[in-house]
C-alpha cells in the first residue's frame, strides 16, 4: 500500500475507536528543537551517560549531571508543543484519547494541553532537594541552571537539588508504569510515535495493549524495530502525519 492509503486507514481506525492512548518517545519532540538523546549529536553521543546521568555520578559529583543539565535546560527551556503534541491535545478535548503514555521529559505534552499524561522517565522540570525533598517545578530553576547556577541550590536549606528525570541505573517509577499497564488493558487503538520500541519495559507497552485487543499504529520517522506489532506503520514526520490521522 502506498503512504497515503496507509494514513487513509489509520484515520478510520481512529474514527472508529472508542478509546485512544498515545505512546511517545523522542521522535515527537525532534520538530519542537529537542533532539533525540541517543541521535548523532544528540546529549549521549556528547556526554558520555555512565560519567553525567547515572544516580551514583550525581551522588558523587552532581555539577556533572548539571553541567550536562545546562545544555538541556537550554533547549527545554525554549521548546513549545509541535503540531503533533497538537493533535493529541485536540484528541483528548473531542473525548477520543484517554491517556498519553511517554517516555519523554520535556512537559510538552501538558504545555499543549493534555491532562492524561503517564511520565514513564519523569519530567525534567520537576526537581527536589536531596537533603529536606522540597519540590520544584516550573522552568525557574532550570532558568537558573541555564545561566550558570550550576548546581541549583534550594531555597529552603541550601542543599542540592536533583531532577526528577530518571537517571541511569534508577528503576522506572512503579505507579507511573501501573498506571500505563492498565491504560494499555482498556483501551480500542494505540498510537505509537517517535520511539524505536527499544528500550524495556516500556517497549513491550504496545505488545500489551495488542494482547488485549487494541489497534496499533506505529509513526516514526526511521527504521521501527516492531513493525510487527503494528497494524500500520507509517514513516515520516509525526509533526505532518499525527494531524493528518487525527483530522476527520
Amino acid at each position: 500500500m502506498t503512504l497515503e492509503a496507509d494514513i487513509q486507514k489509520a484515520k478510520e481506525l481512529v474514527a472508529k475507536a472508542g478509546k485512544i492512548s498515545a505512546f511517545t518517545g523522542a521522535g515527537i519532540s525532534v520538530d519542537s528543537g529537542i533532539p533525540d538523546f541517543r541521535s548523532e549529536g544528540g546529549l549521549w553521543k556528547r556526554f558520555d551517560p555512565l560519567e553525567y546521568a547515572t544516580r551514583e555520578s550525581f551522588m558523587r559529583d552532581p555539577t556533572k549531571f548539571w553541567t550536562m543539565g545546562k545544555e538541556l535546560a537550554e533547549t527545554i527551556v525554549k521548546a513549545k508543543p509541535n503540531n503533533a503534541h497538537l493533535a493529541l491535545a485536540k484528541l483528548e478535548e473531542r473525548g477520543k484519547l484517554v491517556g498519553v503514555i511517554t517516555q519523554n521529559i520535556d512537559n510538552l505534552h501538558q504545555t499543549a494541553g493534555n491532562k492524561k499524561v503517564i511520565e514513564l522517565h519523569g519530567n525534567y522540570l520537576r526537581a527536589h532537594c536531596i537533603e529536606c525533598n522540597e519540590e520544584y517545578f516550573g522552568k525557574t530553576v532550570h532558568e537558573s541552571v541555564a545561566q550558570g547556577d550550576i548546581p541549583p541550590k534550594c531555597e529552603k536549606c541550601g542543599g542540592i537539588l536533583k531532577s526528577e528525570a530518571i537517571l541511569f541505573g534508577e528503576p522506572l517509577p512503579q505507579e507511573p508504569m501501573a498506571q500505563a499497564v492498565a491504560l494499555c488493558r482498556n483501551i480500542d487503538l494505540m498510537i505509537v510515535i517517535g520511539t524505536s520500541l527499544t528500550i524495556y519495559p516500556a517497549a513491550f507497552l504496545p505488545q500489551l495493549a495488542k494482547n488485549a485487543g487494541a489497534k496499533i499504529i506505529l509513526i516514526n520517522l526511521e527504521g521501527i524495530n516492531k513493525d510487527n506489532v503494528g497494524d500500520i506503520v507509517l514513516r515520516g514526520r509525526a509533526t505532518e502525519i499525527l494531524p493528518l490521522i487525527t483530522d476527520f
